[in-house]
């Protein structure tokens, strides 16, 4: 699998944005077959970077309304990855 296809995007949220800050911590969400060892090896080889540990979570998709008619938001799963305290934090919006 490309590292460009493990990672789809990061997840900004409020609790990210403080891990990031923090705990020098990154939020992605990732290919639901994408192992840790993947996701490890994709953060470092596209931002280049030391990554110290990858922890993983399924979420679940939500139940969504559109009038009358009832469906689910699609699974996906969610990294939090931790990278070495030397190392320069990774920026999502540089130069925009």
């Amino acid at each position: 699998m490309n590292a460009y296809e493990v990672i789809r995007r990061p997840v900004i949220t409020e609790k990210a944005t403080t891990m990031k800050d923090d705990n020098h911590t990154l939020c992605f969400e990732v290919d639901r077959r994408a192992t840790a060892l993947d996701v490890q090896r994709a953060v470092e080889t596209v931002f280049k970077v030391k990554v110290v540990d990858v922890r993983m979570m399924n979420v679940r998709g939500k139940r969504k309304r559109l009038g009358r008619f009832e469906g689910f938001a699609s699974d996906w799963k969610k990294a939090y990855v931790k990278l070495a305290p030397d190392q320069p934090m990774v920026e999502y919006f540089e130069g925009v």
